[in-house]
């Protein structure tokens, strides 16, 4: 029997839409109910199997780079012509949506696919790559992979342990049949990329507002991620006066409420998160000791992200000082604000309103992606699809499939405006 989703003529949106669902469940997630798809675990040795699968049924050869990305590569009118690079990651969060990442991959899939039966070949090569780890869901660090493509040095230690303190870094990439040592090698020659352009579901609400299916990022927002560790002492919650108490948790509080005060009052896209808490010995009748917190700062400018920062910290400092409290600051993420290629935004932008009929939406993304680090190697466009609610990072995350073949018939007229025009 022919499995819709594998069919010709089955529209590239509904087909993108069954894959995205097929790797949404085993053995293409880690967890029971839902979607986990961490970097190297036995999940993503299953989707990266069936994505190759798929990629060479589009026409493309395909490899595994030094960094753990699933490669496909359908080549140009010569042999080893730059790339135009298509893609997103293959990584999830624990208890994921569907899109995230993933959608981006298959309509890059879909797309060399509608090329491949046209029998139309360019002068470039056109590649589709999934990225192993954007999400930092498995390692303590985020777009390790993307890093090591673009070459931009990050030196992940091979020894760090996952979040289940069952493998390094190094083992995981030994059970691939790869070397912490050599991811470098997963690095591409500039001359060797003429553009990254990665479709992504928007993960925001502003396309499903306007009623619109697709928009054009224009800039990709600043991050900084901190790790806070606030000391106190530690004492019995019956015979601890509550004024001689250092509690580390009601410090962490005053801290949480400080950034979401400067992150209300912030403009140019500010947002401020702390997002996890660990508190030592989280015991109900004990006085909290220590907090471990996280901090995530963006702004669409790195001038805003930095002053938001600076005075979220100095509030911290100043809730220390008046609570007796220790605190150390440990910056773990650091991505300048990212705007995309003018050239590439334009043409998009005109794929865009060729597709839908109107001028497409430009959006700044509150979001990191790939692209953010892919930049620093060669020019780089994104496309955002409308997601249901703005809903990502969660079960709930939606598209439809109308939405989807907008995206890819988007793509495709994309690709023929940049042939036409890289002459």
């Amino acid at each position: 029997m022919v499995i819709l989703m594998d069919r010709l003529d089955t529209p590239s949106g509904q087909r993108a839409v069954a894959r995205c669902t097929e790797l949404g469940r085993a053995p293409y997630s880690d967890m029971e109910g839902g979607l986990f798809r961490p970097y190297l675990g036995p999940s993503y040795r299953a989707t990266c199997a069936r994505l190759a699968q798929w990629m060479e049924q589009a026409g493309m050869a395909t490899r595994m780079d030094a960094a753990g990305n699933l490669v496909g590569r359908y080549e140009g009118l010569v042999p080893d012509a730059p790339a135009v690079l298509l893609g997103s990651h293959i990584d999830s969060v624990r208890d994921g949506g569907f899109y995230d990442g993933m959608l981006g991959v298959i309509l890059g899939i879909e797309t060399v696919a509608h090329f491949a039966h046209a029998g139309k070949r360019f002068p470039f090569a056109l590649e589709v790559i999934g990225f192993g780890d954007e999400e930092g869901s498995r390692f303590p660090t985020g777009m390790l992979t993307s890093h090591a493509v673009a070459g931009v040095p990050q030196d992940p230690d091979p020894a760090m342990a996952d979040w289940a303190g069952e493998a390094t870094l190094a083992s995981a990439l030994a059970e691939f049949g790869l070397d912490a040592g050599q991811m470098h090698r997963a690095a591409r020659r500039r001359d060797g990329i003429l553009a990254y352009v990665e479709a992504h579901i928007e993960q925001g609400p502003a396309l499903e507002a306007a009623d619109r299916a697709l928009g054009v990022v224009s800039a990709i927002a600043a991050q900084q991620r901190y790790r806070i560790t606030l000391r106190g002492m530690a004492g019995h919650a019956g015979t601890v006066a509550m004024a001689l108490r250092r509690d580390a948790l009601a410090g962490a509080a005053d801290i949480i409420l400080a950034a979401e005060r400067i992150g209300r009052a912030g403009t140019d896209g500010l947002v401020a998160t702390v997002g996890s808490l660990d508190v030592v010995p989280g015991a109900a009748n004990v006085v909290p000791g220590e907090v471990v917190l996280s901090l995530d700062v963006r702004a669409g400018s790195n001038a805003g992200r930095d002053q938001a920062v600076a005075d979220i910290l100095q509030a911290a400092r100043h809730t220390c000082a008046l609570r007796a409290l220790e605190m150390d600051i440990t910056l773990q993420q650091d991505l300048d604000a990212t705007p995309c290629d003018g050239r590439l935004t334009e043409l998009m932008e005109q794929a865009v309103g060729s597709v839908t009929g109107a001028p497409a939406p430009v959006l700044v993304s509150g979001a990191g992606h790939d692209a953010m680090i892919m930049a620093h190697l060669a020019p780089v466009s994104m496309l955002f699809i409308r997601c249901a609610g703005g809903i990502s990072h969660n079960p709930a995350e939606s598209v439809t499939p109308a939405d989807t073949d907008a995206a890819f018939r988007a793509l495709i007229t994309f690709i023929g405006l940049l042939e036409r025009h890289s002459g």
